[in-house]
């Protein structure tokens, strides 16, 4: 296994899914409502949870692909990141510098550079758990606050690699390691949001639940795929004998179809019904998590 210098095998890429880009379109959606309408779209800034479900189900499958074929390289695995990530992020900061040099004032400029230093060092999550709220009035005078999602993300792909890795050598159950990992955020984050919301929203602990519950499906699919071919063939037979029996249509109902229509029910719901004087997380941020999982779960249509 290749953990560092030269690599002689290209890491792998996911293979391209159009329902998770079709999932990042409504999870980008919905935040850019809830910030155009926030009263139509109140629930609108949990694109962001969505994003962390895809996130963590895309890089643990790069991850575990990578170490079953003996191929992992952590030079490897973070150039891909900084290249995938920072050109994008130095166009917007060399943006929203310059715009913001024109229409904040000193004090609010000055506040810019902390978190132009915050976003190029992947803590701006941080900087803004230090200051305020997501949902304080002076959002609009924070142009990059959009980045603390980013440093929630850009830590966990500093852990995550060093955990798996240490679990694929000392052959560690990585599935049983990541579902305690996930029980413990969450309980810290269900803990947490009712004494320090702030913190509970901002922090990466309390938000690993999430892009660890993506990564978990990403090991089923690789490591369980006959046991979940298996449980969903029989749960096709079990729907499509009921549909065939009590409603008259030409397609039955798959379990496909179900995954994909209960987990755009969660989303939907979450948006329009969860609002800021909620906790969230704590236990509002399963319906988001949940909707993106059983989306993805689902699969793209064949």
């Amino acid at each position: 296994m290749t953990t560092s210098g030269s690599v002689t095998k290209q890491q792998p890429h996911p293979k391209y899914r159009p329902d998770i880009d079709g999932l990042r379109a409504v999870a980008v959606l919905a935040v850019v409502c809830f910030h155009a309408f926030p009263k139509v779209f109140a629930g609108g800034f949990i694109g962001v949870d969505i994003f962390f479900i895809i996130s963590g189900f895309l890089i643990s499958g790069i991850l575990l692909t990578s170490l079953k074929r003996d191929t992992f390289s952590f030079k490897e695995f973070y150039t891909r990141r900084i290249l995938r990530i920072f050109p994008a992020l130095i166009v917007v900061l060399t943006a929203c510098y310059f715009i913001g040099w024109v229409v904040l004032l000193p004090e609010e400029f000055q506040q810019l550079g902390k978190h132009m230093v915050g976003g190029a060092g992947s803590i701006s999550n941080l900087f803004f758990w230090q200051e305020a709220g997501y949902f304080d009035n002076s959002a609009e005078t924070k142009p990059l606050l959009h980045l603390w999602s980013l440093g929630v993300e850009e830590q966990f792909y500093i852990v995550w690699p060093c955990l798996l890795l240490l679990a694929w050598k000392r052959r560690i159950n990585a599935l049983k390691m990541a579902g305690c990992i996930i029980a413990i955020s969450f309980a810290v984050n269900i803990y947490t949001v009712q004494t320090d919301a702030v913190q509970s929203f901002y922090s990466p602990i309390m938000r690993f639940w999430e892009l660890l519950l993506g990564g978990l499906l990403a090991y089923f699919q690789q490591h369980m795929i006959h046991v979940e071919q298996r449980i969903r063939q029989g749960i096709d037979r079990l729907l499509s004998r009921f549909t065939a029996r009590r409603l008259p249509v030409v397609n039955p109902i798959t379990l496909q179809n179900s995954l994909s229509v209960l987990g755009i029910f969660f989303i939907v719901f979450a948006i329009l019904f969860i609002d800021k004087k909620m906790l969230f997380p704590g236990w509002w941020a399963l319906l988001p998590a949940l909707g993106a999982y059983l989306i993805i779960s689902a699969g793209p249509s064949p």
